[in-house]
């Protein structure tokens, strides 16, 4: 059990989270013999198999599509099939934001756009405003090879002073375009500061606990050691700075190397919206400490209350003055995210700020080897920070549905969280953006002792269970890591409106079933 820090929060065991992670083992046919042959011996084994293949790869999890999306899957099929004796006809994914996935509507200028691009031919129709056919135009003349070629391994240049314009514009301070990378979503470019962050099996970096599991999975491939530092759950999953000095402390008594600290804001899973005064807290402590800061923004779009705004870190960074012009940032931002949704492009964008010269240029080495970003995520990128201006033929349309999509989004976070927070047995921090809520659960030690003998986390055995009688795919809060003792899941808020009304009400019937059942 991790031991309990003068803050009164318990400090973070990276062993117990792993632990707590581990399902039921599974049966790997491909799993042979490594005897030795003698030379010239035909082979009746693999190369690779499960037992000798990288045990970092092995060690890895990724809860967003672990257990319960694979049983999912399963019961989906059985649904399909028209056999199924289940009383309901669908699954719900609430398990990732995907947002088109479950009916969110693509904002038509995006897709007039690259439909022109892709298919120029269809410029002579007039069923396309004037402003979409130049910006196709103009988007081809950039482009130079055309969407089926090679760029720069960076991006094309166009897109990447578009996100250099969007950030002056939006934070009130130059951009350089040449630190600046175009990434096949945000993920393609947090891995690749990891790879370069992490160098030996001492490295650490902090991240937020709860935390999205891309981050621990990255860490663990790379051979390093994930350092939480827990956030406030009784404060809407605030920033406390003590307990993440605390973590820093502990880690470098362990005789660990912390290099990096992670920020995800607004928060997934948690959905809080930073403050000012929080961000500029995190900011001092990374200078003091000798920290790199990675800035996960990709849903800073995506708020939902009035008292609250979305700050970015290099705002932050920058308004500290002169003193923190060197001051090592990355910042990282998603074309999947936001009320696009265009998860499937995969586009987005990673700034460097502060950072050494050389370490640009391995990063610079890295982007090489994969050649280029995905044409259609740059292209969705570029428009993305560069949308259709007031007075434009397309601006009263995309100003409309985007406007649509926003409303839905923060009146359906609601209609989550108010639904939850009336289950007896359950709390859920108020959703002040990003697309999920991850409410706590009372399991009861019945329940905890019925997953215990199933060999399962108690929140995975609950969202096992919830599947199996509801239909709804949530993903349990030990994907994410949690206060020990805890208890929690994650579910989007993206599915229509009616249909996560009727979700809830399953939901609650469900919850009281359960611990009826258990305890």
């Amino acid at each position: 059990m991790p031991s309990v820090s003068g803050t009164g929060v318990p400090s973070f065991d990276t062993t117990t989270f792993l632990d707590s992670l581990k399902l039921h083992p599974r049966s790997h046919a491909f799993t042979m013999s490594t005897a030795v042959r003698a030379p010239g011996e035909a082979s009746s084994s693999k190369a690779l198999t499960h037992s000798g293949m990288n045990s970092k790869l092995k060690d890895m999890k990724y809860a967003v599509r672990g257990d319960v999306p694979i049983a999912a899957e399963r019961i989906q099929k059985e649904l399909d099939s028209g056999t199924s004796k289940r009383p309901y006809t669908e699954i719900l994914a609430c398990n990732i934001g995907n947002p088109h996935s479950v009916g969110q509507t693509p904002v038509s200028w995006f897709r007039q756009v690259m439909a022109l691009v892709n298919c120029p031919e269809l410029s002579d129709t007039a069923n396309f405003p004037e402003d979409v056919k130049a910006r196709a135009k103009l988007i081809r003349s950039q482009v130079g090879g055309g969407t089926g070629a090679y760029s720069h391994s960076k991006g094309i240049s166009a897109f990447r002073d578009n996100v250099a314009r969007f950030i002056e514009r939006r934070d009130g301070y130059p951009a350089d375009p040449e630190q600046i990378f175009l990434c096949a979503g945000a993920s393609a470019g947090i891995e690749k500061v990891m790879s370069a962050l992490i160098a030996g099996p001492q490295d650490a970096v902090l991240v937020p606990i709860p935390q999205y599991p891309l981050y621990s999975a990255l860490i663990t491939l790379m051979g390093g050691n994930m350092v939480g530092y827990y956030l406030d759950e009784e404060k809407n999953w605030g920033f406390n700075l003590a307990t993440a000095k605390e973590a820093l402390a502990k880690a470098r008594a362990d005789g660990l190397n912390p290099k990096g600290m992670v920020v995800i804001n607004p928060g997934n899973p948690t959905g809080q919206v930073m403050s000012q005064a929080d961000l500029t807290d995190i900011v001092k402590m990374c200078k003091e400490e000798g920290l790199l800061l990675m800035s996960d923004e990709v849903y800073q779009e995506n708020v939902y209350v009035d008292n609250k705004k979305f700050v970015s870190m290099k705002k932050v960074v920058r308004d500290l003055g002169k003193d923190y012009d060197d001051f090592e940032l990355v910042s990282f931002h998603s074309t999947s995210k936001g009320l696009i949704g265009e998860c499937g492009r995969r586009g987005g964008f990673m700034e460097l700020c502060g950072m050494d010269s050389g370490v640009v240029s391995e990063i610079f080495k890295l982007a090489c080897m994969g050649l280029c970003p995905n044409l259609d995520g740059q292209m969705m990128t570029g428009l993305m920070v560069d949308p259709p201006k007031e007075g434009e033929p397309s601006y009263k349309l995309y100003h409309e549905e985007c406007s649509a999509i926003y409303s839905d989004l923060k009146r359906k976070s609601k209609i989550v969280v108010d639904a939850l927070n009336d289950i007896e047995g359950m709390s859920c921090q108020v959703a002040e953006g990003a697309m999920y809520a991850f409410p706590k659960i009372d399991l009861g030690p019945g329940a905890i002792k019925a997953a215990e003998a199933a060999g399962q986390a108690p929140d995975l055995f609950y969202c096992l269970a919830l599947l199996e009688e509801t239909g709804i795919c949530c993903v349990p809060g030990s994907g994410f890591a949690q206060v020990p003792g805890t208890y929690h899941f994650r579910t989007t808020f993206l599915p229509p409106a009616d249909k996560l009304e009727d979700a809830m009400k399953r939901f609650k019937k469900f919850h009281e079933d359960f611990r009826a059942k258990y305890n």
